[in-house]
């Protein structure tokens, strides 16, 4: 959300100090240089990258309006995980199976939404307790495995911010290009009536201006914003991975979900005694 608003803060901005130094907003929608940047963008950005990443990268920018992984996201993974640890140990391993073969209609998976509506997460962690209950695969090869399927995930995770940043540093070239453009029909008209010089060539200079901006204020901010994204929701899985990694290796279920509590953030990092006291709720029991 903040990405977008620094976005606008940063367009309205610029403009409110353009229009107070007497510019005219007007000289500045030029269609026919929004066509010259647009396409060039466009065209960057599917020549290097195809239509499979255009798609993910839009679908990226509206994720942003969806707010991080905050402190009541980890509490109620932690509660959660807790809570499925807790019946291995009382029921053994097998009573895990009803959980992590249907989670959409676990009892104890239906209480934390947050959870359940982050699909990767619900697959990674069902994936994984899968895969432990088979019982073949020790806890370090168990955890190289969990290593191995966060880092494809993250690496293609990345790849829209990094096409984005990619168009944002090509931008300002582009708007180079459509001034030169500008400049090349400008010369045409020497000779002419030196208003329509003098116009001709803020057509070109907006497009210079278009590309710097738009490379900057808008496209860059954009990249940047995704790439935190994905890194906080990295975290989120990463505190999955330390959890299972320790339950795998036999440890008590509050010994599993401190080491998951040590990954966070400690920005929003739940204390011991209010993980301790959520774990310990009655609905926990």
């Amino acid at each position: 959300m903040f990405a977008f608003i620094g976005v606008i803060v940063g367009v309205a901005c610029t403009m409110l100090g353009y229009i107070m130094h007497g510019g005219n907003i007007g000289v500045l929608i030029q269609p026919t240089e929004f066509i010259i940047l647009g396409g060039a963008a466009l065209g960057i950005f599917l020549g290097s990258f195809g239509m499979k990443t255009f798609t993910a990268t839009i679908k990226a920018v509206i994720g942003l309006l969806k707010a991080p992984p905050g402190q009541q996201h980890y509490i109620d993974l932690l509660k959660m995980m807790y809570q499925l640890f807790t019946v291995a140990r009382k029921e053994g391993l097998l009573g895990l199976e009803k959980h992590v073969e249907n989670p959409e209609e676990s009892e104890i998976m239906k209480k934390f939404p947050t959870f359940l509506s982050n699909h990767h997460a619900v697959h990674f962690l069902c994936d994984t307790m899968k895969v432990i209950l088979t019982g073949a695969v020790g806890p370090h090869d168990l955890a190289e495995m969990m290593e191995l399927d966060l880092e494809v995930a993250h690496h293609e995770e990345n790849v829209p911010a990094e096409a984005l940043q990619n168009v944002a540093d090509a931008m300002p070239a582009v708007g180079i290009v459509a001034a030169v453009l500008g400049i090349i029909i400008t010369m045409g008209k020497i000779g002419g009536e030196p208003a329509a010089i003098g116009h001709s060539v803020a057509v070109a200079l907006v497009g210079t201006f278009l590309g710097i901006f738009a490379g900057y204020v808008v496209v860059a901010p954009m990249s940047k914003a995704i790439a935190a994204k994905v890194k906080a929701d990295g975290s989120y899985m990463n505190c999955i991975r330390y959890a299972l990694f320790s339950f795998a290796r036999g440890e008590s279920p509050i010994t599993c979900v401190e080491f998951a509590r040590r990954n966070i953030d400690p920005s929003i990092r739940p204390g011991f005694s209010e993980l301790e006291k959520a774990c310990k709720e009655k609905d926990a029991a």
